[in-house]
């Protein structure tokens, strides 16, 4: 493999400061949410961009942006890379648009050398990967994958009431120049640079991670019904307390989950206590919990861990608890063969790397349920992400990027 090409570092964190002032928040951080007038912008901008270089731009009906480069046959799949350019309602720059404009780099530093490949790649901005406007996270790849749009997404609603099937087709009208594709389709691999969203990489001065896997998610709702009742007149025989219950099986799984298993991650994201009177006992309490484990056996195991001790905490005080789980993503292991080609590259460019488990999930989790895929990590400051504050120290973007184009590179090389 031939590591004497470049990318152009100055003009990849040129673009990344563009990029950042789609949306940008005061705090120097970015809103850029799904299919936002922002997110619309970013969009334009990155089309006009490729257009100004002469490659062909199309959409998806789930408005995934795609940008080709033509390889030597049209007969043989496209090779992917990219990210997404959404953002969290506070989040970060580089959370997603250091993917997506990496692989625009790798684009062009491919046209500008001059150099061929087998089959056309491919620079991929996927929609509504955060899932801060729109729930699930991941859409446009989860669709992509799966060759369909579930019915449901389509009366989806943001939390300002926005209606996702028509901010789907406002999106899709915002690029008329942009060729209209089909959803999916064959694509010889893919591969994804991102921010670790973690400390590891940072704290043993690693500038590559390379990911081996992305663990499995489950998210649970969880609602206990007890009775409510005065708070000044009711006595502790007579109540039956939801928040009581919970609040034991909270302690239970705090003591028992993560500290069990350095790998498990149990997280109560929210919490909503009916009828909320300072002088009432609660009626309800509702609460979300997320599971995540790489091994999908003990993700079993922990949900029904998670729903023993909702139900006997809830029963022992009168309760009842009603369990329903709202999400589901299997563990993701990525391709041999294409985690050999990040290796091979990152050795030959004499970088140093380690492999990693992804605790987040990413587009490039469904993608690998269709094809070859991987993902490259750099470091991110104190592992800090959906944060305005979130850094990434300059030379790590443009070694990330750099190991993403040999990475391609040597992916593609098995096809000559």
């Amino acid at each position: 493999m031939d590591t004497s090409a470049r990318i152009d570092g100055e003009r990849l964190l040129k673009r990344l400061d563009e990029f950042a002032a789609i949306g940008a928040t005061p705090a120097g951080g970015v809103n850029r949410q799904a299919l936002s007038v922002e997110d619309r912008a970013a969009r334009a901008r990155l089309a006009a961009l490729a257009q100004e270089r002469g490659f062909a731009v199309f959409q998806d009906p789930m408005a995934n942006l795609f940008i080709r480069r033509p390889g030597v046959s049209d007969d043989l799949p496209p090779f992917l890379i990219g990210s997404h350019l959404d953002s969290q309602p506070m989040g970060g720059r580089f959370d997603g648009a250091l993917g997506t404009l990496s692989a625009f780099e790798v684009l062009e530093t491919l046209e500008d050398a001059g150099i061929r490949t087998p089959m056309a790649v491919e620079v991929v901005a996927w929609t509504n990967e955060e899932g801060s406007q729109y729930s699930p996270g991941c859409m446009g790849s989860m669709a992509f994958a799966s060759g369909a749009i579930p019915g449901e997404w389509q009366a989806a609603r943001s939390p300002d009431g926005k209606v996702l099937g028509e901010e789907l087709t406002a999106t899709l009208d915002a690029l008329p120049r942009a060729i209209q594709r089909p959803l999916g389709g064959a694509v010889s691999g893919y591969l994804e640079v991102h921010i670790e969203q973690g400390p590891t990489l940072e704290r043993e001065n690693i500038p590559i991670g390379i990911v081996h896997a992305i663990q499995g998610t489950r998210w649970l709702e969880v609602v206990v019904t007890g009775q409510t009742a005065h708070a000044g007149t009711t006595q502790l025989s007579f109540r039956r307390d939801p928040l009581v219950a919970v609040t034991d099986a909270l302690q239970d799984l705090y003591n028992t989950v993560m500290p069990n298993d350095e790998r498990a991650r149990l997280t109560i994201g929210r919490i909503s206590v009916e009828p909320a009177s300072i002088n009432a006992i609660p009626g309800k309490v509702s609460f979300s919990v997320d599971l995540r484990h790489p091994d999908a056996a003990e993700l079993a195991r922990l949900e029904n861990h998670v729903r023993a001790i909702c139900e006997t905490k809830a029963s022992a005080l009168g309760c009842e608890a009603t369990i329903r789980r709202t999400f589901d993503m299997p563990p993701a292991q990525f391709s041999p063969s294409l985690l050999q080609a990040v290796e091979q590259a990152a050795s030959r460019l004499a970088v140093p790397f380690r492999p990693m488990l992804s605790g987040a999930f990413h587009d490039a989790l469904f993608l690998a349920r269709v094809t070859d895929a991987a993902m490259i990590f750099v470091p991110c400051r104190d592992g800090l992400s959906h944060n305005e504050a979130e850094f990434v120290e300059p030379e790590h973007c443009v070694l990330g990027a750099q190991v993403l184009l040999h990475s391609t590179l040597a992916a593609l090389a098995a096809y000559r």
